[in-house]
């Protein structure tokens, strides 16, 4: 092919590209600049088909995300912390003596809240409660939200969602707290029923004034426990929730009470709303302000002792039912809380024995002036015989500052208040002497001072000497219980047979473990406590049949049942034993060494009185333990030094007298608490022949004036009936209650001539002579 028709060839085939690209040549495409380029590539990466596939991704992340975390979140245990309860203590008439725990929290069923209290919770803070799934999706989501962007604790939620965070989780605002909150709520809403939720919410709730729970708050704000609240006074506490302090009536300002004002409407028209309120007696309701707050009641002054002794007795349950191992497992379980524990006290008998020990004690005493005042402990327990119940207990000066509850401490000798009981295992056992004559109140002993105690023929080692040493001769068992001679008692012990004597004072309710059937017991110089002498007297009064003192009355526990065993029990001795010590006793008030302080106290009004002083070895313990057929009481006075480790010591010249005697401040402080609290008037129920139904020895002088000072008072006890003593027995009345009328002359003879008014010798105890098993003389009379 020549060059033409290479170059035909050419411009043919450019021709037919030509037609093939529409008929022209293609033109060179211009450059695009960098900003088209970019809006082709969002264009590219964002269209909607791809936002609706990625939003649908997220969606299904999220679900599977949220499958994953309820799958893997169980339910967990518990707060602890949500978990801590008070203990309640009440007086026998329910009103509250005091809380204890690190939570003011006593949790009770829904049942004792009434049903429209517990729906003014539902009405204020979620509505739709009983129908929905226990979670509030657009308010959690608000709330995560919030969170997020640092505007903190913002966004509604549900009552479910609320005892969530409250019981099992915390108040952290974070977002996993939240997400575990809702996972929670989900699965709690589906297992349990919505009174439990609302329980365990209106339980764990804080409503201000360290209040948790409903029934703290009822008592914070009203007085009333959570099954006595009005639906007004639910509505308040509801409201209260959103804002506890801010809408605390107390404390709130002007703008604060208009605000829990509008809440507390917003309540109860929410209540008629879902018709669980009428709307006319909606109209007709106000607002009740709350009470003001009350300072709590700590353990200070008598409370403490109190709550010891019921805590004692609750541990000794705990034991017993098998709920705890030993007692230090029962004392944990108490400490958990939640316990409300009503104790028997009275509680106005319980303040007339604080203010009768303060005004026949306490009062009287100054450490500044007399060393041994600091020494002096006093301790008292009183007791219905017919129940058995503790109506009043007195521990000590103050809890906080004495911790030993002297009521209950049985490490001091109770002296003569023990003589009693060996009357009654006497007459209990058809006693004779050693002369094989039956021991009754009108049996002749030799009232002797030191005279050796015999078993037939044979000393037995043992020759107590009476108060300052003083012999009577012969005196009758009555006159002998009057006077508190040693002598007649030691050899009456022996006479009864020791291990006999001590067998009825544990059926009367001494604890006698580990103690010796010895002569030196008739003395009183085993230990024993306030709280079992008024037992034991208490068992006489009610005629033989045990009395065992009850400090609790009941205990309720949510978890658990605590009973306690009746505190009367059976016939532990005739009637007539016990009926004739306790006619006895009446002399000892009416004609021996209680006269001055019980029998001429103003108030007595005619009142039957039967009772027991005691003095110990070297003073270092003075008792009264008296009762009338309505009261028991047993007040002892302890020396005890105020320095540690706290031994025991005389109270010699404590309170400005020379000697400490059960007849001076132990009996007045029986007879102002007694005669203060009493009512009317009674006489003993006995059935028995012998006893003090008979006239006084002499007659009782006049009435001592109240001003008297304390060393007058100490030095005004019966003297004996003569200088010579009684050699038989004075006639007997058929009608064992008849009492001697007080003469209306006083007497001729002064008391404080009498020989027994005379100061102790020196040294007190050095005195003793030195008698096997006898610690040491009891200086009573």
């Amino acid at each position: 092919m020549n060059e033409a028709e290479r170059i035909g060839a050419m411009g043919r085939a450019e021709e037919r590209k030509a037609r093939q690209r529409g008929g022209r040549r293609a033109a060179s495409k211009p450059r695009r600049s960098s900003g088209e380029d970019g809006k082709s590539l969002i264009r590219r990466l964002f269209t909607w088909k791809k936002i609706l596939g990625t939003f649908f991704g997220l969606c299904l992340l999220g679900m599977g995300s949220f499958i994953v975390l309820y799958m893997m979140i169980d339910i967990p245990e518990g707060n602890p912390e949500a978990e801590l309860q008070s203990n309640v203590y009440k007086y026998s008439d329910g009103s509250v003596m005091t809380r204890t725990g690190e939570r003011n929290r006593e949790i009770v069923d829904l049942a004792k809240v009434p049903k429209e209290v517990q729906r003014t919770f539902v009405a204020a803070e979620n509505k739709t409660f009983y129908k929905d799934s226990g979670v509030d999706l657009k308010g959690t989501a608000r709330g995560v939200l919030n969170t997020l962007s640092g505007k903190g604790a913002q966004g509604g939620s549900t009552i479910t969602q609320q005892y969530v965070k409250n019981f099992y989780l915390s108040q952290d605002q974070t977002v996993t707290r939240k997400l575990k909150e809702l996972v929670i709520s989900l699965k709690l809403d589906r297992e349990k029923p919505k009174d439990y939720i609302l329980a365990g919410y209106i339980n764990t709730s804080y409503y201000g004034r360290g209040a948790y729970g409903i029934q703290a708050a009822a008592q914070a704000y009203y007085r009333v426990d959570a099954e006595d609240l009005t639906v007004e006074q639910g509505a308040y506490l509801a409201a209260l929730l959103q804002a506890p302090n801010q809408y605390d009536w107390a404390i709130a300002s002007d703008t604060g009470k208009k605000m829990v004002q509008e809440r507390w409407n917003y309540v109860l028209d929410n209540m008629v709303e879902q018709e669980w309120l009428d709307r006319t007696e909606r109209q007709g309701m106000k607002f009740q302000e709350p009470e003001a707050p009350k300072t709590a009641a700590g353990m200070e002054g008598q409370i403490g002792y109190l709550v010891e002794a019921a805590n004692h007795s609750l541990q000794q349950r705990l034991v017993a039912q098998g709920a705890a191992e030993d007692m230090d497992q029962a004392d944990a379980l108490v400490d958990l809380g939640g316990y409300t524990v009503t104790l028997n006290i009275d509680k106005k008998k319980q303040v007339e024995l604080e203010k009768a020990v303060k005004a026949k004690l306490t009062s009287k005493l100054d450490p500044e002036k007399r060393d041994v005042d600091a020494d002096v402990q006093a301790g008292a327990v009183s007791v219905d015989p017919k129940t058995g119940g503790v109506v009043a207990m007195y521990g000590g000066v103050d809890y906080v500052k004495h911790y030993m509850n002297n009521a209950t401490r049985d490490d001091y000798q109770p002296a003569s208040t023990f003589k009693p009981v060996i009357l009654a295992a006497a007459v209990e056992q058809d006693a004779e002497t050693q002369d094989g004559v039956p021991i009754t109140a009108n049996t002749i002993y030799d009232g002797t001072s030191e005279r050796p105690v015999m078993d037939g023929d044979q000393k037995v080692g043992f020759a107590p000497p009476n108060e300052d040493d003083k012999s009577y001769g012969d005196v009758t068992v009555q006159e002998a219980m009057n006077k508190s001679v040693n002598s007649v008692f030691a050899q009456m012990g022996i006479d009864v047979g020791m291990s006999e004597v001590m067998k009825v004072a544990d059926d009367l309710g001494m604890d006698t473990e580990g103690m010796q059937a010895v002569p030196a017991q008739t003395l009183g110089s085993m230990g024993a406590s306030p709280l079992e002498m008024a037992g034991i007297y208490a068992t006489l009064d009610n005629h033989g049949k045990k009395v065992t003192p009850a400090v609790v009355k009941s205990v309720e526990h949510k978890d658990r049942r605590i009973e306690f065993p009746e505190p009367i029990g059976e016939q532990v001795i005739s009637r007539e034993a016990a009926d004739t010590v306790t006619s006895v006793l009446t002399g000892v008030v009416d004609d021996g060494t209680a006269r001055a302080s019980v029998r001429e106290n103003p108030l007595r009004d005619g009142q039957q009185v039967a009772g027991k002083t005691g003095t110990s070895d070297d003073n270092k313990s003075a008792w009264f333990s008296g009762f009338t057929p309505e009261l028991v009481t047993s007040v002892g006075l302890f020396g005890e030094d105020d320095k540690a480790p706290h031994p025991q010591v005389p109270m010699y010249k404590a309170g400005g007298v020379p000697r400490v005697n059960g007849g001076g401040f132990p009996a007045e402080i029986w007879a102002a608490y007694t005669f203060g609290v009493m009512d009317d008037v009674t006489k003993f129920d006995l059935e028995t022949k012998q006893g003090n139904a008979v006239k006084p020895t002499k007659s009782p002088s006049a009435p001592e004036s109240p001003t008297q000072s304390p060393t007058q008072e100490e030095t005004t006890e019966a003297p004996p009936a003569s200088d010579d003593p009684t050699t038989e027995a004075p006639p007997v009345s058929d009608d064992p209650t008849t009492e001697a009328p007080p003469s209306s002359d006083p007497t001729t003879e002064s008391p404080s001539s009498s020989p027994s008014t005379e100061p102790p010798p020196t040294g007190g105890e050095s005195t003793d002579p030195e008698v096997p098993g006898f610690p040491g003389g009891d200086w009573e009379q």
